[in-house]
C-alpha cells in the first residue's frame, strides 16, 4: 500500500502523459538497467551518487525516484530530494512492480543521444501544422518532457543535425518520418512502444489530418481546423508548439477518458 512518501504504479501511470505528470527520475545502475533496458515513460536517468549536483535542476516540481524495486538506491535518493526542498516520492515496489503490472516502457537504446543539460535535441522543418506539433507533443509527454525542437528552413534541416547533434524528424530520408501509410507520429508511437488504445486512437486522428485521409477518423476534420488555425494564429513555431501542446493534452484526455461521453442540450430541461 502507498505511504505518503510513495506512489503505486497503478496511480502514476494516470498522470503519465499529462501536463500534470510528475518528473521521473531512474537511478537504477547501469547493471540493473542493462537486465531490463526500458524505461517507464518520461522517466531521464540520473545518478544516486551525484544526487546533490542535479536535484537543484527538478526543483519546483514533484519528483518520482525509481529504482528496480522500491529499495534503499530510491528512498535514500527522494529522501536527499526533500532535504534540498524537493517534493520527492518513490515509486512503490519500483521498476519491477511497473513491468509487472503490464505497464507499458520504452526501450532505452530508441532515446536519442542526450546534451549537456540531460535534454534529447529534435530538428524540423519550420511553420509546423500536425505531425510536426504532435510528434514533439509526444516526445514531451512520454519521452523527454525537456526535449529541445528547433523549427529550421526545410533546406536546412540536415546541416543544422550535424551541426547540432540533433535528431531530425518529419523530413525525408531519416529515421523518424513517415513510412508508407503511416505519419511520422504513428512511427514514434511504434517505435517508442507506446502502442496503447488511447494513443492508437489519437494516432489515427493525426494520420488522417496530416495525409488528407479525413475518412480514417470522425475527429480528424476537427483537429485539422484547430491545426491550421493555430498555424494562422502565431508567426513564432515555438509559442505556437505552446499552444499546440494543450491541444493534444485535450485531445488525448478524450481518447483516453471521455471518447464514450456524449452531450446534448438542453440537458436537464424538465419533463412535461
Amino acid at each position: 500500500m502507498s505511504s505518503y512518501t510513495s506512489i503505486s504504479s497503478e496511480k502514476l501511470f494516470r498522470l503519465v502523459g499529462t501536463a500534470k505528470a510528475p518528473a521521473l527520475i531512474d537511478v537504477r545502475p547501469d547493471e540493473d538497467l542493462a537486465a531490463d533496458p526500458r524505461l517507464i515513460p518520461g522517466a531521464s536517468r540520473q545518478s544516486h551518487r551525484h544526487v546533490g549536483e542535479w536535484s537543484a535542476s527538478f526543483a519546483g516540481q514533484p519528483v518520482i525516484v525509481i529504482c528496480r524495486n522500491g529499495g534503499a538506491l530510491a528512498e535514500g535518493t527522494a529522501a536527499r530530494l526533500r532535504h534540498d526542498g524537493i517534493a520527492a516520492e518513490t515509486l512503490e515496489g519500483g521498476h519491477a512492480a511497473w513491468r509487472k503490472a503490464g505497464l507499458p516502457t520504452v526501450a532505452a537504446d530508441k532515446l536519442p543521444k542526450r546534451d549537456a543539460q540531460g535534454r534529447t535535441v529534435w530538428v524540423t522543418r519550420s511553420r509546423p501544422k500536425i505531425d510536426r506539433i504532435a510528434c514533439p507533443w509526444l516526445i514531451r509527454r512520454f519521452v523527454d518532457p525537456r526535449a529541445v525542437f528547433l523549427f529550421v528552413a526545410p533546406a536546412e534541416v540536415d546541416g543544422v543535425a550535424a551541426r547540432f547533434e540533433a535528431v531530425p524528424f518529419d523530413v525525408e530520408h531519416v529515421f523518424w518520418s513517415h513510412r508508407g501509410e503511416l505519419c511520422t507520429f504513428d512511427v514514434m508511437v511504434q517505435e517508442f512502444g507506446l502502442s496503447m488504445p488511447p494513443l492508437e486512437r489519437l494516432a489515427a486522428m493525426v494520420r488522417a489530418a496530416d495525409t488528407a485521409r479525413l475518412d480514417l477518423s470522425p475527429e480528424a476534420p476537427g483537429l485539422l481546423a484547430a491545426s491550421l488555425g493555430l498555424s494562422r494564429m502565431y508567426d513564432d513555431d515555438l509559442e505556437q508548439l505552446d499552444a499546440g501542446m494543450l491541444l493534444y493534452d485535450a485531445f488525448y484526455r478524450w481518447c483516453r477518458d471521455a471518447a464514450k461521453e456524449t452531450h446534448n442540450w438542453p440537458t436537464n430541461k424538465a419533463k412535461p
